[in-house]
């Protein structure tokens, strides 16, 4: 390998990259908002991050290929609700698509009618104030309009497992 290509990422292996990324533990949420049609939409994802605290910004990531992409891409206001240590199944469902993942979910309509799931740890309802392009992820931006911690345990994944109570750890396998 040359300098050139170290610089420009061209010999990374795609599969590597991503099980390297995967020894970043991180949390586990649901994204939702709502279509043109006032449907609800959501999906699971563990892209989430803190960007800044005074304006309060947060970030996550949408792949192109997604099913929600135009929606999410489009959408003036979105809530992540982190998920609780729990709820492994729900992040299930809102990774599935070609189902009602909002059936029989008891959500209430946060700021500006976006759904707000009935369990999380915590959940942030945003306004979008920047979408970036970002290789072959959209990044939005959302701007903190309220946020409510429950100050439950999260889910969190590692190495491609979930973490937690009950789980065992990636090790112990």
């Amino acid at each position: 390998m040359t300098d050139t290509d170290a610089i420009n990422g061209s010999q990374i292996d795609l599969a590597e990259f991503r099980r390297a990324l995967s020894c970043f533990a991180t949390g586990v949420a649901v994204v939702t908002t709502r279509d043109e049609n006032g449907d609800k939409v959501g999906m699971t994802i563990s892209s989430f991050n803190s960007v800044s605290l005074d304006p309060p910004l947060v970030l996550w990531s949408i792949a192109e290929d997604s099913m929600s992409y135009d929606v999410f891409t489009r959408a003036d206001y979105f809530a992540v609700n982190v998920l609780a240590m729990h709820q492994k199944e729900l992040s299930h469902r809102f990774a599935q698509t070609g189902i009602n993942k909002f059936d029989g979910l008891d959500c209430r309509d946060g700021v500006h009618g976006v759904p707000i799931l009935p369990e999380y740890a915590a959940c942030f309802e945003c306004s979008t104030e920047h979408r970036y392009e970002g290789g072959d992820h959209k990044i939005i931006v959302g701007r903190v309009l309220c946020m409510e911690d429950r100050e439950a345990d999260p889910l969190i994944i590692y190495r491609g497992r979930f973490l937690g109570k009950g789980v065992p750890h990636p090790e112990d396998l």
